[in-house]
């Protein structure tokens, strides 16, 4: 929380944004910055050995030999020129920058450009592979104890020696640094990418479980009033030439019909809608409402027998909203395949924890097929059983002895556990 001020600070942020650009610059363009370090490493450490003709420190002037101009710079272009391929072949740039650093040193040559082992180093431990590390270390140890031995009379050779490996030690220590960065700022951008990605797929997954519920609820709501509707509008065909105030009854069921179906149409669709101003609707339908729901039935023919067992009104209003479905799915098959004349007989019971559903018919009249295949199963069906799975229950659905069909449901009305802990 504290740095929280820090990151946020104006300079901190320019600066952030200078390095998101070179880095893209250095993505697009790498050999842009190797050629920054080698010139870099030529215009501060060569340039001097070049104008001062390459002698070393005065005190030690007795040590060492001031090579020729064409020696000198062929030994700087053997420590500077591996440095272009540092980050592709660290390993091979460090191995060729070590050989020369030996060679220009068992010459007893001086030069400031032997920064470039430091910079291999510090590259093969940032790009290279970290099984290569052990023996470049070795090298670079065995190359430091060769200048301590050479400067033993001057200097004793710990001294020598405690200088030399600090030096060659600021290198791995903030190589080690960067790469473990590097691997974490990896790690999370993974771990971001992997989060998106399953954020997305959440939302695919809700967007078709939603897709899936409003598919349930229009199949239920549309399915059912049509088949009502179809059913009334045969009757009133009928009826309009043998009874014509019959007819006129069926056509007013079925502008109720109708009515109420594009009621629960508005209702279901203002969900989908963005707007927050949705007009308020009638509540979902629930218990008290099957009875509604059995005159319609009803009205279109089949004789229908309602009853109840329990206290169902106590019931939770999503419970009531399952039953409904259920039931309504049930009675539109009824209607749908048995057929006008047939006798639907309706249950509730609620025992204990349980909530049995039963819808039975008799078929169509003797000498009629029953209507649709028997044998196979619909949407219907399939949206009555995961209504059903909510509340831990199961329907069956199938014929019954001496004609007719028969669907049974159970809900279990104990909550499950995810949400008990939310019960007060």
């Amino acid at each position: 929380m504290g740095l929280d001020p820090l990151w946020g600070h104006p300079l901190v942020a320019r600066l952030s944004r200078t390095g998101r650009r070179l880095r893209q610059a250095d993505h697009a363009r790498p050999w842009l910055l190797d050629t920054a370090v080698v010139g870099v490493v030529f215009l501060f450490f060569c340039v001097p050995d070049l104008v001062k003709g390459g002698r070393g420190p005065e005190e030690f002037a007795d040590r060492f030999t001031q090579p020729p101009l064409p020696w000198m710079l062929a030994l700087q272009a053997g420590l500077l020129v591996p440095l272009f391929w540092r980050r592709r072949r660290p390993s091979a740039a460090f191995a060729a920058v070590a050989a020369v650093f030996l060679i220009q040193w068992s010459l007893s040559v001086w030069l400031r450009a032997d920064v470039a082992l430091l910079v291999a180093l510090y590259s093969l431990t940032v790009h290279g592979r970290l099984r290569h590390l052990p023996w470049a270390c070795a090298t670079m140890a065995g190359a430091l104890a060769f200048i301590a031995v050479r400067f033993a009379t001057a200097v004793s050779v710990g001294d020598a020696l405690f200088f030399l490996f600090s030096t060659a030690i600021a290198p791995v220590t903030l190589g080690l640094a960067v790469r473990i960065r590097q691997a974490q700022l990896a790690g999370l951008r993974e771990r971001a990418a992997q989060l998106e990605v399953e954020r997305d797929q959440r939302s695919k997954l809700a967007a078709a479980t939603e897709r899936a519920r409003v598919a349930r609820e229009m199949h239920d709501i549309v399915g059912h009033n049509l088949a009502v509707i179809i059913t009334l509008s045969d009757a009133g065909s009928y009826a309009a030439d043998i009874a014509p105030e019959r007819g006129k009854e069926t056509f007013q069921l079925i502008g109720d019909t109708g009515r109420q179906a594009l009621g629960e149409l508005r209702r279901m669709l203002s969900v989908l809608r963005e707007s927050a101003d949705a007009p308020e609707l009638s509540p979902q339908p629930g218990i008290p409402d099957l009875d509604a729901l059995c005159d319609r039935v009803r009205a279109a023919g089949p004789q229908v027998v309602y009853r109840t067992d329990g206290d169902l009104d106590l019931l939770d209003r999503s419970v009531q909203l399952t039953v409904y479905r259920i039931v309504q799915e049930a009675l539109t098959n009824a209607l749908k395949h048995a057929g006008a004349d047939t006798r639907v007989d309706l249950a509730l019971t609620v025992d204990g924890s349980e909530l049995y559903i039963r819808v039975q018919d008799t078929g169509p009249r003797p000498g009629t097929a029953r209507r649709g295949p028997t044998n196979q199963e619909g949407h219907g069906l399939a949206g009555m059983r995961e209504r059903a799975a909510l509340y831990n229950g199961t329907v069956t659905a199938g014929p019954r002895p001496g004609g007719g069909w028969t669907v049974r449901a159970t809900l279990s009305l104990t909550p499950l556990p995810a949400t008990r802990g939310g019960a007060s």
